[in-house]
């Protein structure tokens, strides 16, 4: 049974490779975060489901070719069109794979939902009551990625950490053009764009160094738009903090303007201190100053006065004005 499974597991990495040919070796299908485990079961358990009609025809392709061909011996009925057991078997059997495809999948993906806290670290293993998600906030710049840690007071470019067993809650967001976080090894991609908001809900299970990158073209320096994640336990984590904090940079506005001008390349960089509501900054995309965010316009246009203001027809002059 064991021999069995594997076979069927490297078969679906070979078709899912195909299709993910920018994510190295078969981590997709052997991801030690949950949530990505979960999404490479499913490709494997898709593909197994298509395979039950490929399979079949393929191989009856061949035989009827092969029974039927100019040589063979076989009966001959000019006059036969229809069968009603042929016709059951054609359609029943794709109907039921597509009805167990379609609810494995909504189930799944529904499950999966990257706005969705998690409710469990791994099988069987269910998030204590007690416990508080990791925040981060990340932001996709040309060309690097930028870490904020808001809880730890610390920010890092192209380097990203967190504790095994822990939940993290990553906030995504762009300076510029929309991009896509993608860890293989955490969770699905997820895309990022300039003013709004994205989610992800993850957790890793095992200690390691991943790779991370933008899986969404983006210009020129895409390419080189990696970082590691360190997957690490609690102790390793604080100490990791701690090292960024003793790195003495601040990360302010001014600061943050000047990283997010195209770069190529960038090595990693840790951050000691960092306003508090920059990311909310760069989310409502008024970073510079004197530059209006976009919340506080949103909720301008929004307040009765202002709609009242501007759907307020011109006042009429009177007609004597006129004769004067």
């Amino acid at each position: 049974m064991s021999r069995a499974k594997t076979l069927i597991r490297r078969l679906a990495a070979a078709t899912a490779l195909l299709a993910l040919a920018g994510c190295s070796k078969t981590i997709v299908l052997n991801a030690p975060g949950d949530v990505a485990a979960q999404q490479g079961n499913l490709i494997i358990v898709a593909t197994v489901l298509m395979l039950l009609i490929i399979v079949p025809v393929i191989a009856l392709t061949l035989l009827f070719a092969w029974r039927y061909r100019a040589k063979a011996n076989a009966t001959y009925k000019p006059d036969w069109d229809h069968s009603t057991q042929l016709e059951l078997l054609i359609w029943a059997a794709p109907l039921l794979i597509i009805i167990a495809l379609g609810a494995v999948t909504w189930i799944t993906t529904h499950t999966l939902d990257p706005y969705r806290p998690l409710s469990r670290l791994s099988a069987g293993k269910p998030v204590p009551a007690d416990t508080k998600p990791l925040v981060v906030d990340v932001v996709s710049l040309d060309w690097k990625w930028l870490f904020i840690y808001p809880e730890q007071g610390i920010a890092t470019v192209n380097e990203l950490a967190a504790p095994v067993d822990r939940p993290i809650e990553f906030h995504l967001t762009s300076s510029n053009v929309m991009n896509a976080f993608y860890v293989p090894a955490l969770a699905g991609m997820i895309y990022t764009m300039p003013g709004m908001e994205t989610k992800l809900h993850a957790v890793i299970d095992k200690p390691g160094q991943y790779e991370g990158f933008s899986s969404n073209y983006s210009g020129a320096g895409f390419s080189h738009m990696r970082f590691t994640f360190h997957a690490t336990d609690a102790a390793a984590f604080d100490k990791w903090v701690a090292d960024a904090k003793q790195a003495g940079n601040a990360l302010d506005r001014n600061e943050y303007q000047q990283l997010a001008k195209p770069s190529e390349r960038e090595p990693v960089r840790h951050y000691g201190k960092v306003d508090g509501d920059l990311y909310d900054a760069i989310l409502n995309r008024c970073v510079a100053p004197g530059q209006m965010c976009m919340s506080e316009m949103m909720a301008h246009d929004a307040s009765p006065q202002s709609t009242s203001h501007e759907s307020m027809p011109m006042p009429m002059q009177p007609a004597s004005a006129h004769a004067h």
